[in-house]
């Protein structure tokens, strides 16, 4: 079982005050007890941009990908075949990978790579690996888990259908584990494609109050 962090010493703002763009505060720190408080609390941190100001989210509407709703076509089973996939073996390795400058958007900064896995090492942030034939890690994803909620922070590839096959194996052992929520946060065309769906804010907390009421899930 995870390791429960000591509370945060900072009081994040409700959902309910987030501005037109989804932020409800700015400044905090990436302690494992703010982090886990802000999700627990239905945030999730961010910087505004490269370089910018730690804030706090909570997006109306939100992203969440449904568990049984997650479209895997026969070109992605047969594609997956390419590939060898792990849990929690490389989660640092992954989050360098998402965190590359040379990512547009990017914005995921030392403080967070060290804040998470920390996170990791506690057993609350875990990532899914996927290997080339050659042992190259060629994508990935990682995220937090609480309760039944997988909240789905960051995934990369270097080789096609890479972060999908990351993705697949991930609600399929979120399915068989016990998980119940996937936040993904925002919807892109992209995650809609795999079947994302936006769900308004009122709704999404209802569902992630259902979430942190279940068993811890398991992802091994």
């Amino acid at each position: 079982m995870p390791i429960e962090p000591p509370p945060s010493r900072y009081e994040l703002p409700p959902p309910s005050g987030a501005d037109a763009d989804g932020i409800v505060g700015i400044g905090a720190d990436l302690e494992p007890g703010t982090v886990l408080g802000a999700y627990r609390t239905g945030l999730f941190p961010m910087r505004v941009a490269s370089g910018g100001p730690l804030a706090w989210w909570s997006p109306d509407p939100r992203g969440v990908l449904p568990l049984d709703g997650f479209h895997v076509s026969r070109t992605l089973r047969r594609s997956a075949g390419r590939f060898s996939v792990t849990i929690d073996t490389a989660f640092r390795a992954v989050m360098m990978a998402c965190a590359d400058p040379v990512r547009p958007h990017g914005w995921i900064d030392a403080s967070f790579v060290d804040g998470y896995c920390l996170l990791h090492d506690l057993g609350w942030a875990h990532s899914v690996e996927v290997w080339s034939d050659l042992g190259e890690l060629v994508g990935g994803v990682y995220g937090i888990a609480i309760g039944g909620l997988f909240a789905g922070e960051s995934m990369f590839h270097r080789t096609t259908d890479a972060s999908k096959v990351a993705l697949m194996t991930l609600v399929e052992r979120l399915s068989a584990g016990g998980g119940v929520l996937f936040d993904v946060q925002w919807t892109t065309d992209h995650l809609v494609s795999l079947g994302a769906v936006d769900l308004a804010r009122e709704h999404y907390l209802s569902r992630l109050a259902d979430a942190l009421a279940r068993p811890q899930l398991h992802l091994s």
